[in-house]
């Protein structure tokens, strides 16, 4: 585990990670910048302030990628587009996303769907990149002070048993993602609802 830690590749493969992560729903990147929050406190390596602005700057480069690709190629070009939780999330964005973009870039990055949607949606609606550069940069180190911080309290907990401080730190950490996905899943159903029922 201590040698893992100390691999001079394992910050370069956060990097990756955390920005393919932005396409890829199914890489678990959250889980690993927990780990490796967990792993820093627990062993001293590798250093938490080195992890946690290689995982904002990946967070925030995926993002913008995505934003790019939304105001190139809009919302309907490719087929994944086009089916399933992401097309939802994406009709669920397209109304709000120029008059809130805030709340949901915010919101969006601890839900791995969302964020595709949100971000997709943010560069497609032609919402400048002004406005969405600034959010995704504070979203993106919040994002990494946040799961870095899960790890590095169960590693500070755990310190002599660094395996179980990450296998509990990530457990938490998925615990977590999936009540928020639970509760703005549900926010997000009840706002869709209240037109229909008082109009």
């Amino acid at each position: 585990m201590t040698e893992l830690a100390a691999s001079p590749w394992l910050l370069p493969a956060l990097f990756a990670l955390v920005v393919a992560d932005a396409f890829v729903v199914v890489l678990p990147s959250e889980t690993l910048v927990v780990a490796l929050g967990s792993l820093a406190e627990s062993t001293g390596s590798p250093s938490l302030w080195a992890v946690i602005p290689i995982a904002a700057l990946g967070a925030v480069i995926g993002d913008s990628a995505l934003f790019r690709l939304g105001r190139r190629v809009g919302l309907d070009r490719w087929g994944w587009m086009r089916r399933g939780r992401v097309r939802a999330a994406l009709d669920r964005t397209r109304a709000t996303v120029r008059s809130r973009p805030a709340v949901l870039v915010f919101t969006a990055r601890y839900i791995p769907f969302a964020r595709i949607a949100v971000n997709l949606t943010a560069g497609a609606s032609g919402l400048a990149s002004r406005r969405f550069l600034p959010l995704s940069i504070a979203a993106g180190i919040g994002w990494a002070f946040y799961n870095v911080g899960i790890g590095a309290a169960f590693g500070a907990l755990l310190r002599d048993q660094p395996l179980l401080a990450v296998g509990c730190s990530v457990v938490v950490a998925i615990v977590v993602g999936f009540t928020i996905d639970s509760i703005v899943s549900r926010w997000s159903r009840r706002r869709d609802a209240a037109p229909r029922s008082t109009g």
